[in-house]
Order: structure tokens, then sequence, then C-alpha cells
């Protein structure tokens, strides 16, 4: 076979391991190894008649290549957030508006384009690694009846039929570090802080780390916040507080009662909008409500920043290796994962109803804003 392997979305933590480990395992058994460069977006900009999109947009695997790709973070094939089944007109690439010979519409599907470049480059089946909207385009593909076997990784593990996701366990190791640096400053200075976390549609994130990190109060994204509750509940931690100051924590798709999403900018290919600023919004509120000093920090893009963490690592490798042994066993359709502490397949048609939920009503405290977790006994290693 010659297999191809990519990487969409968001970069992780881990992604580099299972690349690697998924290259050797195909290498060694006789296969070839082929690299998609940008995600969904390399298939969708190679020009099968420009020579240049083999070197911009593929990359030839080889053990010397991928030999030190895991000691690093990122992704070392690059990604994106492009999905060819949904491009607006004028973003899609010229040699591919002209070939719409005139047909109408303020978006494309351009499946059949990247259905060609697949069968031009030779590829007979494909690794995607990626989160809910990019594995969400290679189920499309599958159900094209392309062989593709997918591998989840985002940092707010909410990809359906697997109760981990590459990515997660660095992102909440630097998020519970940043959190617990900060009470040094925010002590010092006896006031209240406000961290903003990524988070779209999914709270595990600040729910998981202020869990760890022992935060005073919580705001995740399923549960609408009251800023007055919030601010006098903080009040109330700092006082209690013999080095007088609290913290919170707040995803950044978490929404104030009665109000919506803080968002801003266009839509991407999944119809989603930038977020960012809710943290900033519930700090002015504090301030004005209850008179105190507050610090607001976003810790953003340094959740998945720098090399994995040594779950993410195993995670990854083992993620890249059980994908190679699936495509070499001829079983494709499937996203590989771990459900109860084991590794196994799930079909990708899981993932057709969209991200994963976080179980409120087990895991938090809707009127106290803050992680309750009913019962630990017979629950996965990270509670959902």
């Amino acid at each position: 076979m010659k297999v191809g392997i990519l990487t969409g979305g968001g970069d992780v933590p881990g992604l580099n391991p299972a690349i690697k480990a998924a290259t050797l395992r195909l290498l060694e058994a006789g296969h070839e190894m082929i690299g998609i460069r940008k995600g969904w977006g390399g298939l969708l900009n190679f020009n099968t008649d420009d020579p240049a999109s083999f070197e911009k947009y593929t990359l030839k695997l080889d053990p010397l290549i991928v030999r030190k790709i895991d000691r690093t973070g990122g992704t070392f094939l690059h990604s994106s957030r492009t999905n060819p089944s949904n491009v607006k007109t004028k973003d899609a690439p010229a040699f591919l508006k002209s070939s719409l010979n005139g047909a109408s519409g303020e978006k494309q599907d351009f499946t059949p384009h990247v259905l060609k470049v697949l069968n031009s480059l030779g590829v007979d089946a494909l690794v995607a690694i990626g989160g809910d909207d990019t594995l969400s385009y290679a189920l499309r593909l599958h159900q094209e009846g392309f062989p593709i076997v997918a591998i989840p990784k985002t940092m707010d593990n909410d990809v359906r039929g697997t109760d981990y996701c590459i990515g997660f366990s660095t992102a909440m190791t630097r998020s519970v570090e940043f959190i617990n640096n900060m009470r040094t400053a925010v002590g010092s200075h006896e006031r209240i802080a406000v961290v903003e976390l990524f988070g779209r549609n999914s709270g595990e994130t600040s729910l998981i780390s202020s869990y760890l990190a022992q935060a005073d109060r919580c705001i995740i994204s399923e549960v609408p916040f009251d800023s007055e509750a919030v601010a006098r509940l903080l009040h109330d931690d700092k006082k209690r507080n013999p080095s007088n100051y609290s913290i919170c924590t707040i995803s950044e798709g978490a929404m104030p009662a009665g109000g919506g999403i803080i968002e801003s900018g266009e839509a991407d290919a999944y119809g989603h909008r930038k977020l960012g600023g809710v943290g900033e919004y519930l700090a002015e509120q504090i301030k004005d409500i209850t008179g105190e000093g507050i610090m607001y920090q976003n810790v953003a893009y340094l959740m998945r920043s720098g090399e994995p963490d040594a779950l993410d690592k195993m995670v990854g490798l083992n993620y890249g290796t059980l994908a190679a042994d699936l495509l070499m066993q001829g079983t494709t359709g499937h996203m590989v994962g771990l459900q109860r502490g084991s590794y196994t397949k799930v079909p990708l048609e899981e993932l057709g109803g969209g991200a994963r939920p976080l179980d409120v009503d087990n895991l938090y405290d809707r009127e106290a804003y803050r992680p309750r977790i009913r019962s630990v006994l017979g629950a996965p290693m990270f509670l959902y």
C-alpha cells in the first residue's frame, strides 16, 4: 500500500509521535508512506497539473525524516482548518474556480477534486488525525468509499467514541502549572484572578484544570453563568483565604446568562468564529460588582504549546501504531480510541453526532460554579 497521513485543525502535543509510530509501523511492513502537508487544505490546494504542488503539499516519509519528530510538539506536517466539502467560492484555489464553469452559490463541495488528487498521488488509504471537525470530513471520505482510519486529537477531549484525545493531558498539565504559578502574583497583590482557557463546546478543560489545581470557582461552556453570583462567591472565597485571594477558571465558550458567546471574525469552514474575551468580560463584571482588584489571564495557545507530556507521547505512539495495524488488517472506516482504559476501534459513523457533551449532572455544581464529582467508582480515567 501507499498510505497518506495528515493532521487537521488546531495543533496539540502528541501529533508527531502518532505520525512517527504509524510511519515506522507501515514502513517496516514494506508499505510506502506519504505525508500530506497542511491537512485537508493540502489536498484542496493540490493542483495535479502543477509539478510544484508535489513539493509544496506532500512529503515522502522515511525513518530518517521522522526520527526526531516525537521530541517536539505541534505537527511537522503543518495543519489547517479546511473543509473541502464547504469552501467559500471566493476562497477556492484559482485553478478550481476556473473549473466551476459558472456554477453558482457562495460555497462549493470540492470532494471530487480531493478524490482525484488522492488517486493521482497513488494513495491507497489515508490516516487522518484531528478533532471533531477534521474527522467529520474523514467520515465524508469514508462514505465516498475511500479507505480511511482516523486518530482523535483535541485538547477539548470531546470526540465521540473515545475517552481520550491526543493533546488533552499536556493541555491540563500546562493549565494547572499556569494556575498554580499565578497564585504568587494574585496572592502578593490580594486580588481575584480569572483564568480563561480554550474550550469551545466542552468545558472539560476548565473543569478538570480547576479540579486539579483546586481553583475556587470554575465556569464551563455548558452552563450559562450569572456574573453577580460568581462575583459574590469569589469575593467570599477571597475573604476566607488566609492569603486573601481567589481564582476562577472559565472556558472560552462560556456564556453569561441571557447573553451569547463572545466571538469575532468570519466563520471558518466548519461554521466557527474565533472565541476569546469572555474571561475579560467576567473580570470587569467582578471588579464593578465587588470593587476588588482583578488579574485576568488568557492562557490560550500556551495550553497546547511545547513538548508532549509522557501520557500524550504514549497515547500518540499507540494510536499511530493501532491505526497502521488496522490498515494492514484491511479494517478501514474506523477511528482508534480508548474506552475504559483499553485501546479499541469505533466506526467513523459515531462521529456523526458532533462533539461529545460534558456530563454536567455528574461532574459539576451549577449553583456553586465548581467541579463536583458525584462518584469516581467505575468512571473512566478522565471522569467522562
